[in-house]
């Protein structure tokens, strides 16, 4: 394939956010009473949006709309004041970027984290990387596995979806790469095992980000 385009999914594929992921969460439980979770758990419980996580992680008799928007409330308010406190890329994800970008491929992220903290992470650690597009969960817009918000970004670049990589660490990335009808590059280091990406159809996995750049050019 001629690649033109890659599309990266953010925690557990170019940054380690899963600590701080985690304290947020478990102080918003510490905070409405409710017990904690491992770190490791959260591996799984985040991904799929802010909404999904809270649902995961609270008592199931404490989970109403209404309830659940309490904790997002809280959660935000919690996360923007502790999201880089162990935040970092992955080893390897810097210069990864960096050879892409020199090559004249278009780089875009798509991630389930609400749109304002998928920007934000991404201008804090990535300041010297150009992205094309920089999209998390947006209202009106279906989130990660559905495939629109990928599909809009092929179209903004201006690119088949044949000549665009779909990057990330989960069965959700794979989905909504597979549906958008791109090639998909599952990542092992990130929050999820090498299993899932192979259940989930993944073109190729990769165990180091130079691997994603030898498949890219």
């Amino acid at each position: 394939m001629t690649c033109k385009g890659l599309i990266f999914d953010l925690d557990g594929t170019l940054l380690d956010t899963l600590d701080d992921l985690a304290k947020s969460a478990n102080t918003t439980l510490e905070y409405f009473g409710f017990p904690v979770h491992p770190v490791d758990a959260y591996r799984y419980f985040v991904g799929e949006g802010l909404k999904i996580l809270m649902q995961r992680i609270v008592p199931v008799e404490n989970a109403t709309d209404e309830q659940l928007a309490g904790y997002m409330k809280k959660f935000a308010e919690i996360y923007s004041q502790t999201w880089k406190e162990q935040s970092m890329p992955y080893e390897g994800i810097v210069e990864m970027l960096h050879s892409l970008s020199d090559a004249g491929l278009q780089l875009a992220i798509l991630s389930n984290k609400p749109h304002e903290f998928t920007v934000l992470c991404a201008k804090t650690f990535f300041p010297d990387t150009q992205f094309a597009f920089i999209y998390g969960q947006r209202d009106g817009i279906a989130k990660k596995p559905d495939p629109a918000a990928a599909l809009e970004i092929a179209v903004k670049m201006g690119f088949d979806v044949s000549e665009i990589l779909y990057i990330g660490d989960t069965a959700t990335d794979m989905q909504t790469g597979n549906g958008a009808g791109m090639k998909t590059i599952g990542v092992d280091w990130g929050f999820r095992d090498r299993a899932e990406l192979e259940q989930n159809n993944a073109w190729k996995i990769v165990s180091t980000p130079a691997e994603v750049v030898s498949h890219a050019i």
